[in-house]
């Protein structure tokens, strides 16, 4: 079998098993709702609230994801503030909490981070949380990364994929000195920058300031300035119709994206990667990333110049180089090695290996080898899958809703709704990207959403005053 076909039906069943379901994301808004009840049991947090970020709010998660959750301390309509010694004594108290409460277990405090954390992992489907104070930052960052998307669904499974395929290779924990999920996601995104014809622009071209120094003054007025300015460019950007559309298969950038970085340990002595300004930059000539103190360097687009990949030590960024350099060669070797063996945990093919959309993946592939670890299942023809669930927000709960013809591709129109209220999109032209995977998919949202408008009319609601619940999980009063 030709092995670009058999990487394109692998990558395609990995994204169907990765890929959350309306389960995984009903049991997130439950563990979110039950740290809201506990962090309202604590007196010096009345009128906090609690709100998540990361990849949750990006809907760049596995079903396997963590929850990264905020908790913003009031203060009037202002941007609030703490400093480090005084977060730490309230994540104690919501450590005394949370033991009280009983519906999480695991729980640490972290208190030597950059960012002071909470770490539990929930009962009810043990959701690993990390519980910070006051990062508005990083939900402006979670935001903006599901914006990214909005360009080109691309990034999304490319996301999705690389995620699993790091974590096959150890190189996916920055409690061990490898890289964040974060750092991953901006190597995609300057991938995507960097490969002909360019998907994505500089980020600058998105977003030209320092959104995190930019979080100042009333809060609503600042996250508003941000998302008019980013929603402007992002209209930009999709409606020009002089770009060169890039065509290229998932497959296509995946394997581009192995050989792009393969050298990896050696640029960053001299280099550093800027997503901000879409390209690789010396860090001799760069003052703000001055002076080198770090094996790799990955700017934060969002907040320069933090260093996202200031855990990898020269160690690791060797073992992380390697896993570029071993898995091209085994993806693009003749002596055909199974895809499987190279992209996804032992755990991961079990589960694929059981499940009812996926089947087997390798029925009719018997010449290529899998890798002892894994085991030699025998896999069978990629079959259609029936969709995922997705709750949807009426105005008043939560409702099932089934995706059709979307396979594990981009999430539908009403699947982002729900996923972040609060976006640009409303003021960015819908017109999906030529040639993306969205194009093919517009009049399967046109219609989710048009149902959504007519069941909102039916109510007596105005479609304009019932958005879909923001991603801000706000304490009663």
């Amino acid at each position: 079998m030709n092995s670009h076909y058999s990487l394109v039906v692998t990558l395609n069943s990995i994204l169907q098993v990765v890929n959350p379901t309306g389960d995984d994301w009903a049991i997130r808004i439950q563990v979110i709702n039950d740290l809201r009840s506990v962090v309202q049991t604590v007196d010096v947090l009345r009128g906090a609230t609690v709100e998540p970020f990361g990849s949750f709010v990006s809907n760049l998660f596995t079903k396997w994801g963590d929850l990264d959750i905020s908790i913003e301390l009031p203060n009037g309509s202002y941007v609030p503030t703490a400093g480090k010694k005084f977060k730490q004594t309230l994540l104690l108290d919501v450590l005394k909490a949370l033991k009280g409460f009983g519906g999480f277990h695991g729980i640490k405090y972290i208190s030597h981070a950059r960012v002071p954390i909470l770490k539990c992992d929930s009962n009810m489907g043990n959701i690993s949380c990390d519980i910070s104070i006051n990062n508005l930052s990083g939900q402006m960052k979670s935001k903006l990364l599901f914006w990214i998307n909005d360009i080109d669904a691309r990034f999304r499974d490319m996301v999705l994929i690389v995620k699993e395929w790091a974590k096959a290779h150890g190189i996916n924990n920055s409690k061990t000195g490898t890289l964040n999920s974060y750092s991953l996601s901006l190597l995609i995104v300057f991938h995507f920058q960097t490969c002909e014809p360019a998907i994505l622009p500089p980020l600058s071209e998105i977003y030209p300031g320092n959104m995190a120094a930019d979080l100042t003054g009333v809060r609503a007025t600042a996250e508003k300035n941000i998302e008019d300015i980013c929603g402007v460019n992002i209209n930009r950007i999709k409606s020009d119709k002089s770009r060169t559309i890039n065509r290229s298969s998932l497959a296509d950038l995946f394997i581009s994206f192995l050989a792009k970085f393969c050298d990896i340990s050696v640029r960053a002595s001299t280099q550093g990667i800027s997503p901000h300004n879409g390209q690789w930059e010396d860090i001799d000539t760069n003052m703000i990333w001055q002076p080198k103190t770090y094996a790799l360097f990955i700017e934060d687009p969002f907040e320069q110049p933090v260093n996202c990949a200031r855990s990898v030590g020269q160690r690791n960024l060797h073992k992380i180089a390697q896993a570029f350099q071993s898995s091209h060669q085994k993806l693009t070797s003749t002596d055909q090695i199974h895809p499987l063996a190279v992209l996804v945990r032992p755990e991961v093919l079990s589960i694929m290996s059981r499940s009812q959309h996926v089947g087997s993946v390798i029925h009719g592939m018997n010449q290529l080898r899998i890798h002892p670890q894994v085991g030699t299942n025998q896999v069978g023809v990629l079959r259609a899958p029936a969709g995922p669930q997705m709750l949807m927000y009426n105005g008043t709960q939560y409702q099932n809703r089934s995706q059709t013809r979307r396979g594990s591709h981009a999430p539908t129109y009403a699947q982002q709704r729900y996923t972040y209220q609060n976006s640009p999109n409303k003021r960015v032209n819908q017109r999906p990207l030529q040639g993306s995977q969205s194009e093919s998919q517009s009049q399967d949202d046109l219609t989710s959403n048009n149902d959504v408008h007519k069941r909102n009319l039916i109510n007596g609601q105005s479609s304009q005053n019932l958005q879909v619940q923001r991603w801000r999980v706000k304490s009663e009063k």
